[in-house]
């Protein structure tokens, strides 16, 4: 099949989809299963292999995401139920004012995203960001926008990360280098981006069930929906028992740390050492999220004088609560996994790597494109520097200049986050947004920080 119509079956796709979650209010999880599926029969993919590909789709995203969603919703139910988000976010927006609320806690999430993964991050620090809105009385997306926005800004531009770091690989790319110049870079894209975030009219935005609006009711008598007390506890004794601020931060720390200390010894150390392999598996999100889920039960339980019952079901209930983010996430693995294996994203790159534009600019819009075609931001970089490496490879470039062109095709990967990104799906759902909002805020604010990015790439690209 030539590529116009396997691009046109690409957006033919993606606008079904729009109008069936939007205009029709369909399920979100039946839309992108029955979208994928019908875009791999029209593509011309063999039949019998549709639904083995759906079910790979599925797999390659959960694999992940279910464990980190699962512990990280766990976590953050343990300490928003007690209470101890809120005494921390009562207590650091006394210190810091209201005005600057958004402004710390963002800064926070650019410091804290450096060594953890995007979906970790963001799960880890949601209770906390609903936290910090309902204490400070702001809409809970004025917060969530630039928290993700810096958390995917370090993700895809920033090594240890895995995808920066093969890029850096596939590339030739100096990893070392790379951090420092992408740290600066990271930190003014976080900047234009918080900035960008406070234009969007979100206070009127009426917000789905989600753990955003569970957070901001947090009311009941029942552990498992809000209530910090437990059976015959008064709010007063409530209220003396709530875990401090620095438990808190410890407990948000914890993984955090352990994920640091893991790719700071699988940098440094050679393949082989003994400690190397055990500080990496003590790294895995997976390992230091189900660490600090146990440490939780029992420091928070203790504290708060539930018994084994009434912490085992604060626990369950924040797997209620993220079922659905699960499932929608999944579903569009599918669909990403469906637009790969009918050859649309190979085609896109091919033919923009066809136009002969300036190299630092086909890396960028090769990259955004195929990520805007298929969702994955690390295949998307990986598939654009591997298309443009022998034309750089042959140019003499140094190493400054590699990595800068490395750094500009990585943020390609930034924008364009959208129905087909899994990330999409967990930044909407965990906020309550619809589609809708979700593309007119998220999926813009990404996209814009990801010019930003390009654009001081080109900057640096005139002075080296």
């Amino acid at each position: 099949m030539g590529v116009g119509a396997l691009l046109a079956i690409a957006l033919g796709a993606i606008l079904i989809l729009l109008v069936l979650v939007i205009r029709y209010e369909f399920s979100a999880y039946v839309s992108l299963l029955l979208v994928a599926m019908g875009t791999g029969i029209v593509a011309g993919m063999p039949i019998a292999d549709v639904v083995p590909a759906m079910i790979e789709g599925m797999g390659k995203v959960l694999g992940s995401v279910a464990i980190i969603v699962g512990l990280g919703s766990m976590l953050g139910r343990m300490v928003e139920v007690s209470g101890g988000a809120e005494v921390l976010a009562t207590k650091f927006t006394h210190v810091l004012g209201q005005k600057r609320v958004i402004a710390a806690v963002t800064a926070a999430a650019f410091i804290l995203g450096i060594p953890v993964f995007f979906d970790v991050g963001f799960i880890i620090l949601a209770p906390l960001v609903f936290a910090f809105a309902k204490v400070a009385g702001l809409h809970p997306v004025k917060l969530g926008l630039p928290v993700a926005g810096v958390l995917l800004t370090v993700h895809v531009a920033l090594p240890p990360h895995p995808g920066p770091v093969a890029a850096a690989a596939s590339m030739g790319a100096d990893a070392g280098l790379m951090t420092l110049i992408g740290l600066v870079l990271c930190a003014i894209v976080g900047v234009a981006g918080f900035f960008a975030a406070r234009l969007f009219q979100v206070d009127a935005i009426q917000l789905l069930d989600s753990p955003a609006t569970a957070a901001l009711a947090g009311s009941g008598d029942d552990p498992a929906e809000g209530s910090t007390a437990g059976p015959g506890g008064s709010a007063t004794a409530v209220a003396t028992r709530r875990p401090g601020a620095g438990t808190v931060t410890g407990l948000i720390l914890l993984p955090i740390v352990m994920i640091m200390v893991g790719s700071v010894a699988a940098t440094v150390l050679p393949k082989g050492d003994a400690f190397r392999d055990f500080a990496s598996y003590l790294g895995q999100p997976a390992t230091a999220l189900l660490v600090s889920v146990i440490v939780a039960y029992f420091v928070i339980g203790g504290r708060m004088g539930w018994d084994k019952t009434e912490r085992s079901k604060v626990l369950d209930s924040a797997l209620t609560m993220v079922a659905v983010i699960i499932f929608v996430t999944g579903a569009g693995g599918v669909f990403g996994n469906i637009l790969v294996k009918t050859g649309i994203g190979d085609a896109l790159a091919d033919q923009l790597d066809a136009m002969g534009l300036p190299l630092i600019v086909a890396g960028y819009i090769i990259c955004l494109a195929l990520r805007a075609a298929q969702g994955s931001a690390t295949v998307a970089f990986l598939t654009a520097g591997a298309l443009i490496q022998p034309s750089f490879a042959a140019g003499g470039y140094t190493p400054l200049q590699v990595v800068v062109l490395t750094l500009a095709t990585c943020f390609g990967g930034l924008g364009l986050s959208h129905i087909n990104d899994s990330g999409f799906w967990i930044v909407t759902r965990y906020l309550g947004l619809s589609v809708g909002n979700g593309l007119r805020t998220w999926t813009i604010l990404s996209t814009f920080m990801s010019l930003v990015g390009f654009v001081l790439c080109l900057g640096v690209w005139a002075l080296v």
